[in-house]
């Protein structure tokens, strides 16, 4: 049988490698260069860095570390290089401030970049006027959570800053609770599967706050895009869940909260749209369920193409758009149900909450100004009043399927 102390100390064994040690690295430290520090150090081992700044070049991770910043200590790419390159299992980087990465119109040049990394943690950092901020490619298990990212500063064009974090062939992935703003795409996936993105803050990014190509069955939960050239794109993708998040004040002349492009069997819910030109842009997507949604304020709520098709729109509100929506054909192979919207004047007789006669939530008006977007200036104007009035009484232009059959009389609570 066991002791106590025999016991204590068959656990401690157990919880790690006996080898492992404690490097410091800085000033009146073990070591004063953290390059040194990592050459030196085995795998297993914790590289715990002081306060200053440290000029090293590009520092090259090939074995599992745990670096560690106390008093987030200044690693200076110098507008020249790469700071971390990790190319190991098993690595952590947590509490630096990592500024000043060179940058370059062919290679990818990062903060921190992983290539085929597994069991990767990048926590609680701070990246300033970095070209990419973290950029993993092959790689799995990893999860990059409470980091700051904030690219490079005055940036006008797209070729001039990188993606603040940025996935290429990766899966399980969980990014959390970071705060990106000031690059050209706040997170990019592409061909990335299985993946979580949560409770992030992408804001005032050149392009968008969240784009993502051919990346299946990932998750994007309670996140917030603000003021970005357009707020999430997805394209080519299958499986995506999306709820919770916020898309607001994403606006300018091609602007939309969130595209939808030739995507399938997908779900968008509880999600709030607020103050953006488009709100929700389809094209060629097909399956999927908009249902529990808020538009608020947009220009336009929703664009759906005639090219979508059995898409089901439900219980969403629809509150104070200048248009709720927009299509280019006359054909709709799509269903909306049980939505509320604020210009319906229909009326309940039973008082079961359900409008007694559909809505058709396409104005002629709004068709005119998709062909002719210089019409926008005759709005609130009495002719396109009366060009609305007439096509509601004798539809002739307006899809007359695309409508909610069940209209709700009262707003849903969630906005």
């Amino acid at each position: 049988m066991f002791t106590g102390a025999r016991l204590l100390i068959l656990l401690v064994l157990a919880a790690g490698p006996a080898w492992a040690r404690v490097i410091t690295v800085g000033p009146s430290r073990q070591v004063s260069s953290l390059q040194a520090a990592v050459a030196a150090a085995q795998a297993g081992d914790t590289v715990q860095v002081h306060p200053g700044t440290y000029r090293e070049g590009n520092i090259l991770i090939r074995k599992p570390l745990y670096l560690v910043g106390v008093g987030y200590p200044v690693i200076d790419g110098e507008g020249k290089y790469e700071i971390f390159t990790v190319a190991a299992t098993d690595v952590v980087i947590r509490g630096f401030r990592l500024i000043n990465t060179g940058s370059a119109s062919i290679n990818d040049i990062a903060a921190i970049k992983g290539l085929d990394v597994q069991r990767m943690k990048i926590l609680d950092n701070q990246f300033e006027e970095t070209f990419f901020g973290i950029h993993l490619s092959n790689s799995r298990q990893t999860l990059i959570e409470g980091n700051t990212l904030r690219g490079t500063s005055g940036a006008r064009a797209e070729q001039d800053v990188g993606n603040g974090i940025h996935l290429w062939k990766c899966d399980h992935i969980t990014i959390r609770k970071n705060t990106v703003t000031s690059h050209r795409d706040g997170i990019y996936f592409e061909f990335v599967t299985r993946s979580l993105v949560e409770d992030n803050y992408s804001h005032q990014n050149l392009r968008y706050g969240l784009h993502f190509m051919f990346s299946h069955e990932d998750e994007y939960h309670n996140n917030i895009f603000q003021n970005n050239g357009s707020g999430v794109a997805i394209m080519y993708t299958r499986g995506v869940t999306m709820t919770g998040n916020v898309f607001e004040y994403n606006q300018g002349a091609a602007a939309y909260a969130l595209l939808l492009k030739d995507i399938s069997d997908s779900r968008i819910e509880r999600c709030q749209f607020r103050n953006n030109t488009v709100a929700i842009y389809m094209e060629g997507s097909s399956r999927c369920i908009l249902q529990d949604n808020g538009f608020r304020e947009n220009g336009w709520a929703l664009k759906i193409q005639a090219s979508c098709d059995n898409n089901t729109l439900t219980r969403n509100n629809f509150i104070r758009n200048t248009f709720d929506v927009a299509t280019n054909g006359s054909l709709s192979l799509n269903t909306l149900t049980s939505n509320y919207w604020d210009k319906y004047e229909g009326y309940d007789i039973n008082r079961d909450g359900v409008g007694d006669v559909p809505f058709h939530p396409v104005s002629l008006y709004g068709m005119i100004v998709e062909r002719m977007p210089t019409a926008v200036l005759l709005w609130r104007s009495f002719l396109v009043f009366l060009l609305d009035r007439a096509e509601k009484v004798v539809p002739a232009v307006t899809p007359e399927n695309l409508k909610d059959e069940k209209p709700a009389m009262r707003s849903y609570d969630r906005g």
